[in-house]
């Protein structure tokens, strides 16, 4: 039976991630300190394959214990979330992240010298190609366009680094995958004391679909949104982003590569709002918005190449958008109901 440990795994995908790998066949160890959304349930807390420990993934002799008979290591512990999340908290995930970052490293090189590791899966993010003119990305374009100019991005390309580095010099096997915009359920209000209102709502500081229902939920009307609205993104859903990372974990052929993780499809912020707010009021009721004043990193256009996953891991995320918010917009409907949101 292979052995995974999963940092992170209390996290947003974390969750569809550890559920994904015991749906395998995998035993699987997740580590976490509820550092984002505090102490959270899953469904599989009692599986007999998983195992959760809580605690930080910026200890690296906690990390080694855990790793010493793994034989995976999905690296996903990080402080992460949406635009207002990381402009809130610029230094701290970096200073943050970074440390995890070389804690994760420093064990799993002893792992693999000493135990019987075979290589980490490094979760990056789209937004290493923040600072990109040309679309769709490429892998590899994070390595040619400019750096990110936000903390955040600047510190998941960090992360690619890490990983080419252990490898260059003590030969740890390793895989890079990026997720464009996870949509799914069990997104809750991120712990701080700091206030984001996107109009007369506090924002989730999570992500653009979460805020986004909870404010027409609340009533606002017109529903704020944040710059022209013309971003594009691609909205993914969490299931399968665990489905394509778990896919890169284990196909050989990801040996030493990076993937984009997607769905093909462009949306607009604008057409995502639209598409919510009928959801949510009906559709005979006009959309109505305004425009508030962007964050200074909120980039205009993410679009990602999806030929890679496709050709080498036969990964395609398949799910609709449509189908996302049908599953989504209840359960934020329950978590603001339940003041959770």
């Amino acid at each position: 039976m292979t052995k995974v440990l999963v940092t992170g795994s209390a996290g947003f995908i974390g969750g569809y991630l550890v559920e994904e790998l015991l749906s395998r066949g995998h035993e699987v160890v997740g580590l976490d300190n509820f550092s984002k959304y505090g102490p959270v349930a899953h469904g599989y807390d009692d599986h007999p394959r998983f195992r959760f420990v809580e605690g930080d993934a910026r200890d690296p002799g906690l990390v080694a214990d855990l790793l010493a008979d793994c034989d995976h290591f999905i690296a996903g512990a990080a402080m992460i979330g949406g635009i207002s999340y990381f402009h809130t908290y610029a230094y701290d995930l970096l200073a943050t992240n970074e440390r995890i970052m070389a804690a994760s490293c420093d064990a799993a090189i002893a792992a693999h010298r000493d135990g019987r590791l075979r290589k980490v899966t490094y979760i990056s993010s789209s937004m290493v190609y923040e600072s990109t003119d040309h679309w769709p990305s490429k892998e590899g374009d994070e390595r040619r366009v400019p750096p990110p100019r936000s903390s955040y991005g600047f510190q998941k390309l960090a992360v690619e680094y890490y990983a080419r580095a252990a490898w260059d010099q003590y030969r740890l096997p390793y895989t890079i995958v990026r997720p464009f915009n996870c949509v799914g359920v069990g997104e809750g209000r991120a712990l701080g004391e700091v206030e984001v209102l996107s109009g007369n709502v506090k924002l989730a500081m999570s992500h653009v679909v979460p805020d986004l229902v909870q404010k027409i939920l609340k009533g606002q009307d017109p529903v704020h949104i944040l710059g022209s609205g013309e971003q594009v993104r691609h909205y993914t859903y969490g299931a399968d982003l665990a489905r394509g990372i778990v896919a890169a974990m284990e196909d050989p052929a990801a040996h030493n590569e990076d993937f984009n993780l997607s769905t093909a499809e462009s949306t607009t912020v604008l057409e995502l709002a639209e598409l919510i707010w009928h959801k949510v009021k009906g559709p005979d009721v006009p959309f109505r918005w305004v425009s508030d004043e962007p964050f200074a990193h909120d980039v205009a256009m993410r679009v990602p190449e999806v030929t890679k996953a496709r050709e080498v891991l036969g990964f395609t995320a398949e799910t609709s958008l449509d189908a996302m918010l049908d599953e989504v917009i209840p359960w934020i409907t329950r978590a603001v109901e339940q003041g959770r949101l």
